[in-house]
């Protein structure tokens, strides 16, 4: 059981809820859901009753076609588990409740009799597949959950003091100084590694090995691509999950589907799109047409970048056609010999962290007037009514043609450029240089 920042949301949402909704978290499968719901279940609650629709028996998946009797549904569920249910002190768990959707239409029924809280969890959850004959609950409330986020790893091998160490020096707009900053680039190299799915950072800590942790997520990954063929038995969405890497590596200005898919468009795919997108296991950013605060509106749903949840995922799809000894980008990504076409595993990383946050995912390109290759913001951020654009770079810097282009067409949008890399904090004239372990506090 790891420390998660989840957990204080879980807190806050049963003081202001009060029982008068029920809380589906959304995550890709593997994240830790059951995990944190079940330990706050046992510390806030007197008792607690887990219903996990996977392995539920089809007795209990009945009680959910007649939900008219709630004091019947009740007993049979204490019966079932063997567990009593205490009124206002109780929570009642749905684990995997997309593969019971008349327990999620039941919610609006049981927040109303009031009589326990309630948590549903749910991996892949699409709305075109899963809810399409249910009345979608009004009194449900989403809550994302995505992999451990880099403080949240530094918890875990037991670092507390490092994360507000980088606060201080953010805030105070200073470097950290050429030896810690070396240390601090290595440890979060690690995290690049190993990545923030729970199982892998805990066989990472056990076993301290990288072959053993890399296996774990290997796994995890045939778990995704079991679950995409039970969505789309053709394989087309495995097919484009699997293309992410090769795609990103092309440095395209956006993601080629006819380059994945045999004489798929992007905007006859966006279906499929969609179902990957509902997954949560990769995160898409989409073009921003009009680059300003109200990006959500002028977004091209046809124009797009893709990225994995978690870049630990992602360092090991980049070789899953390989065995591990052949392998060498652990001993290269965690020693600095990061070769440069290798360089978007950090803008990964830096999409995984902005997600994190709460950040809808935005780029922009626009074209060089002199050359035949386009300029492109990588991100784009919505700060007090203006825009930040953020230019990723894998190593140090020498220009950064594509911030000052930006500046030139757009400044009178622009409250802040950020340039993310891999050397200590510093300014640029009016750009702020970030080291990549940094992009957290944006």
């Amino acid at each position: 059981m790891f420390q998660r920042k989840i957990y204080d949301k879980l807190v806050q949402w049963k003081r202001e809820s009060d029982g008068r909704s029920a809380l589906l978290i959304e995550g890709a499968r593997r994240v830790g859901k059951s995990t944190i719901v079940e330990e706050f279940a046992r510390r806030e609650y007197e008792s607690y009753i887990l219903i996990d629709f996977s392995v539920a028996p089809r007795s209990v998946r009945e009680l959910f076609e007649d939900v008219s009797d709630l004091n019947y549904l009740f007993l049979q569920l204490q019966l079932q588990y063997r567990r009593d249910l205490h009124e206002r002190k109780s929570l009642i768990i749905f684990d995997e409740v997309q593969l019971c959707p008349l327990a999620r239409q039941a919610m609006k029924a049981l927040v109303k009799d009031h009589r326990y809280d309630y948590i549903e969890t749910g991996s892949l959850i699409s709305i075109r597949k899963n809810v399409k004959d249910i009345l979608i609950p009004s009194e449900e409330r989403k809550l994302p959950m995505f992999p451990m986020d880099y403080e949240e790893f530094l918890w875990a091998i037991g670092d507390s003091a490092t994360v507000p160490l980088l606060r201080n020096c953010y805030e105070s707009e200073r470097g950290c100084g050429d030896q810690i900053h070396r240390k601090l680039l290595r440890d979060f190299r690690l995290y690049m590694l190993v990545g923030g799915m729970p199982q892998a950072v805990d066989e990472y800590i056990r076993t301290n090995n990288f072959r053993k942790t890399d296996a774990v997520k290997r796994d995890i990954l045939s778990l995704y691509r079991d679950d995409f063929k039970k969505i789309d038995p053709t394989g087309r969405i495995s097919l484009l999950f699997d293309g992410v890497p090769a795609q990103l590596n092309t440095n395209a200005s956006r993601y080629q589907v006819s380059g994945v898919l045999a004489g798929g468009r992007a905007d006859q795919m966006l279906e499929l799109i969609a179902e990957l997108k509902d997954s949560r296991t990769v995160l898409v950013s989409y073009h921003a047409n009009d680059p300003n605060a109200g990006m959500s509106a002028n977004r091209d749903l046809s124009r797009f970048k893709m990225f994995l949840c978690d870049t630990g995922l992602f360092t090991t799809l980049m070789f899953c056609d390989r065995d591990f000894t052949e392998n060498v980008i652990y001993e290269k990504l965690l020693n600095d010999r990061l070769s440069a076409n290798l360089g978007y595993l950090y803008e990964n990383v830096v999409a995984q962290m902005l997600a994190a946050n709460g950040n809808e995912l935005f780029y922009y390109t626009f074209p060089n007037e002199k050359t035949r290759h386009n300029y492109e913001i990588d991100f784009l951020l919505t700060r007090k009514n203006k825009i930040c654009p953020l230019e990723v770079k894998s190593s140090g810097y020498r220009t950064h043609a594509s911030l000052d282009a930006f500046w030139e067409k757009f400044s009178d949008r622009i409250l802040q450029k950020y340039l993310i890399y891999t050397k200590d904090f510093s300014k640029d004239q009016d750009i702020t240089c970030l080291p990549v372990y940094m992009v957290p506090f944006l």
